[in-house]
């Protein structure tokens, strides 16, 4: 069991800390499904303010933040051997869980192409999180590639795996680099439009009527571009060649459930999903002389 640099055992990272999370966790998810229309609006704000924590549960990155000198860096190199930053797959299972869940709660599948949909999102995180945190399958890869062009690289410090910074030559914390904040930007945006679509949608679920306010008065398929969001999010802060490969097949797949939904949308709304459709764009909302569609 690994330590902190103080040398105190992490709770967070103990057997009883992690059972008492998958509770948490189960927990939050059955007050999500039983009281959706509450909680709905605050879910994205409180994913957000999960991820500083889930940080923390890695015990600040471990491994890799070498960029001050004197006795800090001695002391780091001190401790690199004690703190794992791999091989950590409570941590893979907890972010997996954490972030399917609450996808789970914003698209509420009940047809085959919502589960497809879910599950190529589960998918991605599954690569991505067992990355990030389990086995860094990129960087063994990459590894003699990487080693021959930045020979005084870490290969299996944590700030290592942020690609982009490490490519572009950032030698500050990855972090704080503006790539990294665009992730942030990324990811936090596609939760946000995946709420504002599902109550939208709930709510015209409820009187039978087609959704064409709120997020889909701009585009037809906002949560679709949600979870494209979030996936490029991902892949912005964290580049794998898995999830690097499954973007663009996931976005494909988005773009063909799309299509089918439309289809059987329109014979269900006839005309009024015609006349929406013709001035609502599918996935990219115009940047000029876009109104808002009326019903």
């Amino acid at each position: 069991m690994a330590e902190h640099p103080s040398g105190t055992r992490s709770w967070f990272r103990s057997r009883s800390g992690v059972v008492l999370l998958a509770f948490l966790a189960i927990a939050g998810f059955f007050v999500v499904t039983e009281h959706r229309a509450h909680v709905l609006g605050a879910l994205p704000y409180l994913l957000l303010l999960a991820c500083p924590l889930l940080h923390l549960f890695h015990g600040g990155h471990g491994r890799g933040h070498d960029h001050h000198g004197g006795n800090d860096r001695a002391r780091r190199e001190g401790e690199r051997a004690e703190t794992p930053v791999y091989g950590l797959w409570s941590l893979v299972v907890i972010n997996v869980a954490v972030f399917a869940i609450f996808a789970f709660s914003f698209t509420h599948p009940r047809t085959t192409r919502d589960w497809r949909s879910l599950g190529g999102f589960t998918a991605f995180l599954v690569a991505l999180f067992t990355e990030m945190y389990g086995f860094p399958l990129t960087m063994y890869l990459l590894a003699g590639w990487l080693q021959r062009r930045y020979p005084n690289l870490d290969l299996l410090s944590h700030n290592a795996g942020h690609l982009w910074e490490t490519l572009l030559g950032w030698q500050e914390d990855p972090h704080l680099n503006p790539l990294h904040l665009l992730s942030n930007l990324l990811i936090a945006g596609g939760f946000i439009l995946l709420a504002a679509a599902w109550r939208v949608l709930y709510a015209a679920q409820q009187t039978h009527r087609l959704a064409i306010t709120g997020p889909y008065a701009y585009v037809r398929h906002p949560q679709y571009v949600g979870f494209i969001l979030i996936m490029l999010g991902f892949v912005v802060q964290w580049p794998t060649i898995l999830t690097l490969a499954m973007l663009p097949l996931l976005v494909g797949m988005y773009v063909r459930l799309a299509r089918r939904e439309e289809h059987e949308v329109e014979a269900e709304f006839g005309a009024t999903y015609a006349r929406y459709a013709a001035r609502t764009p599918a996935f990219i909302p115009r940047t000029r002389g876009a109104a808002p569609s009326r019903a």
